[in-house]
């Protein structure tokens, strides 16, 4: 059996009498599709354009992992994951089956996982076209190693217009997205939102790589001419994408990556960057990505068809999805050596953290652990002062493993590669969100810059009474009075007030 379904191999999973098959369709025919089946719309610049109603970001509550007695133990089981019994994934499953009869499907060979020791082909089956576009721009082309797999690895099966029932199948609410380790089968219901396909996938990665001896991470990653491979970790609204677009060194990836015994790998073919605020001066990589073949999620569209990607009123997270050769200086082979230097990223809108630090390894394994940014007002309903976030790892939501799983392997990897480690704030200075001003991006541009380069290693610090950070007082292209964040302040008892309010939420998240 190949990886290339047939009908038969559909029927394994229980899909029978459905319509039309379509599989592994180019771009252009899924595009076509998606127009005729009124999924999205074309934007000027030729991206495909799909709002995704109700769901506009993930719905982390409505994620759960099917639990049987070989993986119980090994699960963090908590907010991030919660457990499904067999009987109830099985039924959800079988009613899904029912809903598709008679109904056209999308089916995609891919793969995960760029590098071929640790490659996992993957199938999506889709119940709309622009879904089976974005997942063919966001995941790996299959290749001949793929087609040749005995049996395809993992399924997901995504289909948004079905509604669970909380009542009798233990979901939440109609959405739902279930993980199957045994079964290596993803089902998505009742989410327009093309994301959860791309992070099942990265959760999936998560439990089955560390094992192996390969650390999954949430962050992007590009290389310079000399083979200096960087690191960026954040959450969501921190930079990760646009900071490593940079047109002076080479993307590797955008998003998901494996830290393995030769190197760093993406976990995918493509980007997902956020489109608020996009701007051509700025993010010319990204902005010249949307382009044919692009997704656009929730875009607002003008009535030209220009993208207006000021506007939120669908939401803050908007996005665009693209091939990763989109961008002019991507690494094609999405693999890179292993890292010289690694980049925490924050927006601190409180403005307290220094726009750049130095850290000892065990203050990287405290801000690895920590995983801290805060949300802005305005961009929740309820939000309406800046409030601290933290997400261990920089990526709870996707662990199935316990986060100390994760920070030991980064440790060794550190400790064994000498890597730098920096904590770079992209936030706010000068005083918190609606006082201060957010850090001007080439000035974090010229921070990332020199420490990649080595160029704050011989440079005076000055040690952060309150958070302990060493914060170098001069940087290339960077005025000095930027660094140090209490000096940026008019009232520097308000400041220190500030400052001291902050590292208290960080011991009282830390004390889990």
């Amino acid at each position: 059996m190949t990886m290339m379904m047939n009908r038969e191999t559909l029927q394994a999973y229980g899909l029978t009498n459905l319509g039309n098959i379509y599989r592994n369709l180019s771009p252009a025919v899924l595009v076509e599709h998606a127009l005729a089946r009124k999924e999205a719309v074309l934007a000027a610049n030729g991206t495909l354009a799909a709002t995704t109603g109700l769901h506009t970001g993930r719905s982390p509550k409505d994620k759960f992992i099917v639990s049987n007695a070989q993986i119980a133990t090994k699960i963090w089981w908590g907010d991030n994951n919660y457990p499904m019994s067999v009987e109830n994934f099985e039924a959800v499953r079988n009613s899904l089956a029912a809903y598709l009869q008679g109904r056209d499907v999308y089916m995609l060979d891919a793969a995960a996982g760029a590098d071929p020791r640790y490659r996992m082909p993957i199938q999506v089956i889709t119940e709309l076209a622009w879904h089976n576009l974005f997942a063919r721009q966001l995941f790996l082309r299959a290749n001949e190693s793929d087609f040749s797999s005995k049996s395809p690895k993992f399924t997901i099966l995504c289909v948004p217009n079905f509604l669970t029932s909380p009542r009798t199948r233990g979901t939440r609410s109609g959405a739902a997205i279930i993980l199957d380790f045994e079964v290596r089968l993803v089902l998505i219901t009742g989410t327009h939102y093309a994301g959860e396909m791309k992070k099942s996938i990265f959760t999936i990665l998560n439990f089955i790589l560390p094992p192996e001896g390969v650390l999954p991470m949430h962050c992007s990653a590009n290389v310079g001419s000399a083979g200096d491979v960087a690191l960026f970790f954040g959450l969501s609204g921190t930079g990760k994408t646009t900071l490593s677009a940079d047109t002076s060194r080479n993307l590797i990836g955008d998003d998901e990556h494996g830290w393995g015994d030769n190197g760093v790998f993406n976990f995918e073919g493509g980007c997902y960057a956020k489109c608020i605020h996009l701007s051509r001066t700025y993010e010319p990589q990204i902005w010249n990505a949307a382009r044919f073949g692009a997704v656009y999620e929730n875009v607002t569209l003008k009535d030209n068809r220009e993208p207006d990607y000021d506007d939120d009123t669908r939401t803050e997270n908007t996005r665009v999805a693209y091939p990763v050769d989109f961008i002019d200086n991507a690494v094609q082979s999405g693999m890179a050596g292993h890292p010289k230097a690694i980049i925490f990223l924050s927006a601190d809108s409180f403005g307290v953290l220094p726009p750049i630090s130095k850290l000892t390894t065990e203050q990287a394994m405290y801000y690895f652990l920590s995983g801290y940014t805060s949300k802005l007002a305005g961009t929740e309903a309820g939000v309406t002062t800046p409030q601290a976030t933290f997400s261990s790892c920089f990526g709870a939501a996707f662990l199935p493993l316990r986060p100390g799983e994760y920070a030991n392997l980064l440790r060794e990897r550190i400790e064994k590669h000498d890597v730098r480690c920096y904590l770079v704030n992209t936030g706010w200075a000068g005083g918190p969100y609606g006082v201060g001003t957010r850090i001007n991006i080439n000035y974090t541009r010229a921070m990332v810059r020199a420490a990649i380069a080595g160029q704050l290693d011989t440079v005076e610090t000055f040690t952060d009474p309150i958070f302990g950070l060493h914060v170098p007082t001069s940087c290339p292209d960077v005025p000095s009075e930027l660094l140090i964040p209490r000096n940026t302040w008019q009232d520097k008892e308000a400041y220190d007030r500030q400052a001291a309010d902050l590292a208290a939420r960080f011991k009282k998240n830390f004390a889990q």
